[in-house]
């Protein structure tokens, strides 16, 4: 493991994990996941945080070398999904003396997740209140529902460093070089985004707060540029398009819808728009569509009818939407339907149960192929699109 010092006296102790294919079980992770956990030598032993149960060997080998010898004091607890708090009970029985902080609802969990009973052991804290390991003191803010409802970051007060749970956090191992933004962003809109009051009510807080450094619990150290970071999860948390441009999410059965909206790609950019992006959602990442919709400030949906509804990759797309709270967005529709066309009607409905979305007037309903009438049409939305 290499470059586990992060200041004199805050030493990483995480593991990458390259074996795991879906984080959550649903989110495809090419390039694997870290589990981030950190410990704090001073006069007083503080772990923040634990790892996965497929990391545990690791990371107990990895705490021993950073403590050299040395006893745990403190556990802080930001967070108790399994990820990050699997080896609580497991650190708690080989340090029987350590002192578990966490808030009320924290140990809610904790007792539901695990058999051990640390009640004498306790330190329940809530908003404000401060810890003092020696030449370290650390500051409890509550961050409920982001994304669960016990989540809490620490400010380390004299090195100014944010512990900032699942905040920052992106997909990928800590020796994948790659774009931040990308997967930061893909992570953030589908395991996050449906709670951005409840961010924005965070980076409030945050912005009291003099931060030098950034400690996520997945993903890279931030130390540099920190406002590019918390200005991005400003626009994402505030449900603000990133970019200028078009998404077009289509699905296709047989191919001429794909074929259809390949060249109404086409047409909008020998209109002058200034980015378009396609997914296939018949095959592309449900997770990438996701994060693309919300990137950009149109969007358009294209689909076939499908047993008197809509192509259900499409159906799935939406709901996804719906799920974190899209909104704030234009969106134009196209439909293909051999002879009882319903999937324009179906994703309207769909769309209406969504915040501030502005459907387009221009229509396009295409019978199997594209013909000269519904090339007009799709002319005029393009011209709509691109106005």
């Amino acid at each position: 493991m290499k470059d586990t010092r992060i200041t004199d006296t805050v030493v990483y102790i995480g593991v990458d994990d390259k074996t795991i294919d879906l984080f959550e079980s649903q989110y495809v992770v090419p390039n694997g996941i870290s589990y981030n956990s950190y410990v704090i030598l001073d006069e007083k032993v503080v772990v923040m945080d634990t790892v996965d149960a497929r990391a545990t060997e690791e990371w107990f080998k990895n705490l021993e070398n950073a403590l050299n010898g040395r006893t745990v004091d403190y556990l802080v607890v930001s967070h108790m999904e399994p990820d990050h708090a699997a080896n609580i009970q497991a650190l708690a029985e080989r340090y029987p003396n350590m002192q578990v902080v966490g808030n009320a609802k924290t140990f809610q969990l904790l007792s539901q997740f695990f058999s051990i009973d640390i009640s004498s052991r306790a330190i329940t804290v809530k908003e404000g209140d401060t810890l003092n390991v020696g030449s370290h003191t650390l500051q409890f803010f509550m961050a409920p529902m982001v994304h669960w409802p016990e989540v809490m970051v620490t400010y380390e007060q004299s090195e100014k460093i944010l512990f900032s749970a699942d905040g920052f956090g992106k997909f990928g191992t800590l020796d994948t070089e790659e774009d931040w933004d990308c997967e930061a962003r893909r992570y953030y809109f589908n395991i996050v985004g449906k709670y951005g009051m409840q961010v924005q009510a965070l980076l409030k807080k945050a912005a009291r707060l003099d931060i030098q450094m950034i400690c996520p619990l997945h993903g890279p150290i931030l130390k540099e540029n920190l406002a590019h970071y918390l200005n991005k999860y400003d626009i994402w948390s505030s449900y603000r398009p990133e970019d200028e441009g078009i998404f077009i999410a289509y699905a296709s059965i047989h191919g001429n819808t794909a074929k259809t909206i390949k060249k109404f790609a086409e047409m909008l950019k020998e209109k002058g728009a200034p980015k378009v992006s396609l997914c296939d959602l018949t095959r592309d990442d449900m997770a990438e569509a996701v994060e693309d919709a919300f990137r950009y400030d149109r969007l358009v949906l294209a689909a076939c009818s499908y047993d008197g509804g809509v192509f259900p990759c499409m159906e799935e797309f939406l709901h996804h939407l719906k799920a974190k709270n899209y909104q704030n967005r234009k969106v134009a529709l196209i439909e293909n339907g051999s002879w009882a066309p319903s999937a324009g009607k179906v994703m309207r409905s769909l769309l209406e149960g969504m915040k501030n979305i502005t459907i387009y007037d221009e229509f396009v309903s295409i019978r199997s192929t594209l013909k000269e009438d519904s090339t007009a049409a799709m002319e005029a939305l393009a011209d709509a699109l691109v106005k």
